[in-house]
C-alpha cells in the first residue's frame, strides 16, 4: 500500500473519458455486528489456499507427501508477512522513527518484494527442518507463488489499495472512489487499473511453470525462469504505476527486480550449463561400454 501523490492539471486532463459509468471498489465484502470481512484480507487468503493447492499437487507428482503444502505455505505466510512489513518500514523510515508504534499497528503498508524474500525464507527454512533439497522444493513452490500472487493482487483492485496506475483515457480505465487510501482524483477521473495488468502478468507466469513442470531437471531452474519471468513482469509494470523514483530514475521495485532477474538468470544458465555436463558425461560413459 502506497501513499499516493497529488495529481497535476496535465494528470486531470489526461484521465478523463466521459463512458458513463463510475465503477466501484468493494474494501468491505460483509459486515455483521462488529465483524468485518475485508475483500484484501479474502483475496489474500485465497491467495494462499489456490498457492497450497498448486504446491499440494507439484509436490504428489514428484513423489513427495502433498500435506507438506499446508506446511510449506504456513511458513511461506509468516515469512512474507513479517518480510513485507520490514521492508516497508525501511521504505518509511522517517515515518518509522516519527513514531514507530503507529506504523508498526497500521493495517496498512505491507510492500511485496519484502513480502516475497521473507516467504522465501520462511520456506527455506522449513525446507531444512525437513531435510530436503532446497534447489527441487523451490522448483516446486515456484508455480504457486506466481498463482498466489496473481490472485492475491484482485483484493488489492477490489479494495483501492494504493497500487493504481496514472490517469488515462483507455477504455478498460478504472476509478477507485472508495479506495482504502483515499482517492484524490475529481469525478471523471480513471487510472490505469495495475493491480488487473499484475493479475494477468503472472497468471501467464504461472500457466507458463505449470506447463513445462519436468523439463527441467536441474534443481533451481524452475525457481530462476519464476524469478526471471516474475520480476521482468513487475518491472515493465511499474511503469505504469505511481510509485515515486529511488535511484537512476527507476523505483524500489525496479532496482529489486533487476537483481532478481539477475539472480533468476543465474539459475537458469547454471541448470543449462549442468545439464550440458551432464548429458556430456553421460555420452561419454556410454561410449566407454561399447
Amino acid at each position: 500500500m502506497l501513499a499516493q501523490r497529488q495529481p497535476c492539471d496535465k494528470d486531470l486532463l489526461v484521465g478523463t473519458r466521459p463512458l458513463g459509468y463510475d465503477p466501484r471498489m468493494y474494501p468491505v465484502l460483509l459486515q455483521i455486528g462488529p465483524i468485518t470481512i475485508y475483500s484484501y484480507g479474502v483475496m489474500m487468503a485465497l491467495g494462499f489456499i489456490s498457492a497450497g493447492w498448486a504446491l499440494g499437487r507439484e509436490l504428489q507428482r514428484r513423489g513427495k507427501d502433498p500435506n507438506l503444502a499446508s506446511t510449506f505455505v504456513l511458513w511461506a505466510a509468516i515469512g512474507g508477512l513479517v518480510g513485507a512489513r520490514l521492508l516497508f518500514v525501511l521504505q518509511e523510515w522517517r515515518a518509522f522513527l516519527a513514531d514507530p508504534w503507529a506504523l508498526l499497528v497500521t493495517g496498512a503498508g505491507f510492500v511485496w518484494y519484502g513480502g516475497l524474500l521473507g516467504g522465501i525464507v520462511g520456506v527455506s527454512l522449513c525446507i531444512r527442518r525437513y531435510g530436503l533439497f532446497w534447489g527441487e522444493m523451490m522448483d516446486a513452490v515456484a508455480p504457486s507463488i506466481a498463482l498466489g500472487h496473481g490472485v492475491g493482487r484482485i483484493g488489492c483492485h477490489l479494495a483501492g489499495d494504493g497500487d493504481w496506475g496514472p490517469p488515462t483515457t483507455l477504455p478498460w480505465g478504472v476509478a477507485y472512489p472508495n479506495a482504502i487510501v483515499g482517492w484524490d482524483y475529481p469525478p471523471g477521473i480513471y487510472v490505469h487499473p495495475t493491480p488487473l495488468y499484475e493479475t494477468t502478468a503472472y497468471l501467464l507466469v504461472f500457466a507458463f511453470l505449470w506447463i513445462r513442470r519436468g523439463q527441467s531437471p536441474q534443481p533451481g531452474t524452475q525457481f530462476g525462469w519464476y524469478l526471471v519471468l516474475a520480476s521482468t513482469a513487475r518491472f515493465f509494470l511499474e511503469f505504469v504505476r505511481v510509485n515515486p523514483a529511488l535511484a537512476f530514475g527507476f523505483t524500489q521495485a525496479q532496482v529489486l527486480s533487476i537483481v532478481l532477474v539477475s539472480a533468476g538468470a543465474f539459475l537458469v544458465l547454471r541448470g543449462r550449463e549442468t545439464g550440458r555436463s551432464a548429458s556430456v558425461a553421460a555420452t561419454a560413459t556410454q561410449g566407454k561400454r561399447r
